[in-house]
Formats: C-alpha cells, sequence, structure tokens
C-alpha cells in the first residue's frame, strides 16, 4: 500500500525575497536573492543541489520558455530541471517535484524555486475566461472574472447562513483588517499598512460584496527552498522543518455542471484536505493544526476555506472571525505573515512564500508576528474559480 510523504523529507533551507513593484528588478535579479538566501540558510553549496524543480505561470512575460532560465541565471551545474506550472500552485507544484524526488530515493538534496514579474505585464488583476481555464468554460460562463466568481460566492454564503449585507461585509472586513495589522510586522510584505474594518467597508466596490480592500494585489517577487532526504537532515541544521503531507487535488468541474454544489465552498479545497489530514494522521484539525497560509485572494476566499480546512464548522465561520480566534495572538492563527493581501500574488512565487513563513514560523524566527509554540504549520493554494479549481495543501512540522 501506499506510505505517503509523511517525515521522509525535510526542508533545511529557504529563501524569500521582498515582495511588490520591484520595477529596478527582473526576474533573474529575484531568482538570486532567494536562492542566495536559501543556500545560506542550509549551509550547502551549490553543487551540492542535485536537481531543481523551477514555477512560473506566465513563461512569455516573466522569464522565457523551459527550465534553462533558471539554470543559466543561477548557473547551476548541469543538473535536471524541471519547469512546472499548475495556476495559482505553481510555487507549491516545484516544491511538489522536488520533495517527491527526494522521497523516491533518486536524489539526496533538490530545490524548488519560483518566481513571477507581474507587475511588468501590465496585468491590473488576474485575467479570467479562456486564459484560465479552457475555451470550454467559455459556453457556462463567457463573461466570468475572478472577482465576480467570488463575490458569487460571497452572497451565496451570506444567504445560506442568514448574513444581512451589513453583517457579511463586516465579516469580510475583519478578514482583511487582521492580514493588514500581520503585514505591518513584515519587512517583506508589499503592502503594510494597517486599515480599520470602517475603511474597509467603505472601500470602493469590485464586485459587491467585495471592495478594494477585500481582494489581493498585483505585485513581483521570487521564494525558493531546499529539501534533503529527512534522515540526513539534522547533518545540516539543528531545527529542520519536516514535511507531514503533500496533496494537489483538481477539480473535473462537476460543480460547476451539476445542482448538487451548494456554492458556498470549495469542494477541492474540502478533498485535499481530507486527503492531507490523512496523510498527516491529524484527526483534529482545528486543535491540532496551529497555524496557516491560506489563499485569500479575496476575504471570501479566506472564510470559506476556514470551513473547507475544518477549522470552523460549516456556516459558523464568523463566530470565529468575530471571537478572534485567526489573529495573531489568537487560538489559531491564520495569514501570520500578511498573506495575499499583503504580498499580492507572484504567482510562481506564492506557494513558495506561504512555506516560508510556516518554516520561519515553526523555528520561532519570525520576529515581532512570532507565534507561541507552533507544532504544525499548513498551507494552501487556489488556482481558478470556486466552482473549478486546483489545490495544493502542505502540512509540516517539527
Amino acid at each position: 500500500m501506499a506510505e505517503g510523504i509523511k517525515d521522509k523529507v525535510a526542508i533545511i533551507g529557504m529563501g524569500c525575497t521582498k515582495f511588490g513593484e520591484l520595477w529596478d528588478q527582473s526576474a533573474e535579479d529575484l531568482m538570486v536573492d532567494a536562492f542566495k538566501e536559501a543556500i545560506e540558510d542550509a549551509g550547502i553549496e551549490k553543487k551540492d543541489i542535485e536537481a531543481a524543480w523551477f514555477g512560473t505561470h506566465f513563461e512569455q512575460l516573466s522569464v522565457g520558455k523551459g527550465a534553462t532560465p533558471m539554470s543559466t541565471t543561477l548557473k547551476l551545474p548541469f543538473i535536471p530541471v524541471t519547469r512546472v506550472e499548475n495556476f495559482c500552485a505553481t510555487g507549491s507544484e516545484a516544491l511538489r517535484g522536488a520533495c517527491y524526488a527526494v522521497a523516491s530515493g533518486a536524489y539526496d538534496i533538490a530545490m524548488a524555486l519560483g518566481v513571477e514579474k507581474l507587475k511588468d505585464t501590465g496585468y491590473g488583476g488576474l485575467p479570467g475566461g479562456p486564459s484560465l481555464m479552457g475555451t470550454r468554460s467559455m459556453l457556462i460562463a463567457p463573461n466570468m472574472t475572478a472577482p465576480g466568481a467570488f463575490a458569487m460566492l460571497a452572497t451565496r454564503y451570506f444567504a445560506q447562513y442568514g448574513l444581512s449585507p451589513e453583517g457579511g461585509k463586516n465579516m469580510l472586513a475583519k478578514v482583511s483588517a487582521k492580514s493588514h495589522h500581520n503585514g505591518v510586522l513584515n519587512p517583506k510584505a508589499h503592502l503594510r499598512r494597517e486599515v480599520t474594518v470602517e475603511q474597509i467597508m467603505n472601500a470602493p466596490i469590485i464586485a459587491w460584496p467585495l471592495g478594494l480592500f477585500d481582494c489581493c494585489g498585483v505585485s513581483d517577487g521570487s521564494a525558493a527552498a531546499i529539501v534533503t532526504r529527512a534522515d540526513m537532515a539534522k547533518k545540516f541544521r539543528p531545527d529542520p522543518v519536516y514535511v507531514k503531507a503533500l496533496q494537489i487535488a483538481v477539480s473535473s468541474g462537476e460543480e460547476m455542471m451539476y445542482n448538487t454544489w451548494d456554492s458556498t465552498h470549495v469542494e477541492t479545497t474540502t478533498r485535499a484536505a481530507a486527503k492531507a489530514y490523512e496523510e498527516a494522521a491529524i484527526k483534529n484539525p482545528r486543535e491540532e493544526i496551529s497555524m496557516a497560509e491560506v489563499h485569500d485572494c479575496f476575504s471570501i476566499t479566506e472564510a470559506v476555506t476556514m470551513e473547507d480546512l475544518q477549522f470552523s464548522p460549516r456556516g459558523r465561520v464568523k463566530e470565529d472571525i468575530d471571537a478572534g480566534r485567526f489573529n495573531l495572538d489568537g487560538e489559531q492563527p491564520i495569514q501570520t505573515d500578511g498573506g495575499l493581501k499583503c504580498f499580492g500574488h507572484p504567482i510562481g512565487a506564492s506557494g513558495l512564500r506561504m512555506m516560508y513563513e510556516m518554516y520561519k514560523q515553526l523555528q520561532g524566527k519570525a520576529g515581532e508576528r512570532q507565534i507561541r509554540d507552533p507544532k504544525f504549520g499548513a498551507t494552501h493554494n487556489l488556482g481558478g474559480f470556486p466552482g473549478m479549481s486546483v489545490i495544493s495543501m502542505f502540512i509540516v512540522g517539527l
């Protein structure tokens, strides 16, 4: 029987650039910065890396085609390099490749790196329609955009669970206000300013009920990870972080085509989380997962993800948000680094940026935003739309 990946792979080094409008830095500059921090953190040399995985989404706009941009930029020593892309889970997909390669016994040390220069593309936001989901989706939703799709998730959630428009928007505003508070404490975040619930609720509407502060921004950035066999990890550092679970789930699109989906949650997240908890032997996620970085492309995404990950009961996340459960000083902090809300979403880098935060928190090296005695951290990426998506789930611990 398949054994899964629990405790077979350890992360021994990570690097992450500052995210933002980095007009004076190229994708190559960002790769070098993340790479240098990662190998210095791991205490290894370039020649020790035996294979690498490279994640970037907009290849024709960010770095060019194939894997050679990373090999040539970092001057890697004739090792195999694989370029991967999997919507917003691209950075996590690179880490998945490196982890499975080490777990298989093919390599002792591997690297994952993700990068994106979204600001250089000119996008004001991520595109919708066929560029994300294929031309067939245009027959179902010809005018679909990301804000529109997640706005419908919000209004359906409000209706299903009896939230008034004002009450629903207040719940979402608290999600964003919490993330902005955490982002202020992180020197690598793009947006570092406190925003009040009142400011968020009164901001210009993008797609009702989602206003300007309910949506993540567009930014540039890069992040990298060095992984090795678990039995080798403490040769490199005393505090490696071990991979407990690693799951990718991809929707068949059936949610959009049948009426059994209630449009108040993301089914793909629910399935990926269940498999990850089984792999990690997590019985009670609400009590056992100390913290998480989730894909808060919109405030409603984070809210429903709390229920999909079993951190909150169905239909009751508002109670936990109101009680401050997910705040930095709460029982289960979420987006301790500020999340996509404060970092933006350079697609190829986001999943690895999330892992960087979990890695630092577990090692007790998160500075002002350090939480107390974390045991397990989770990362969650969502690519696509609520009714058709790809989801990545990692669980890590000491």
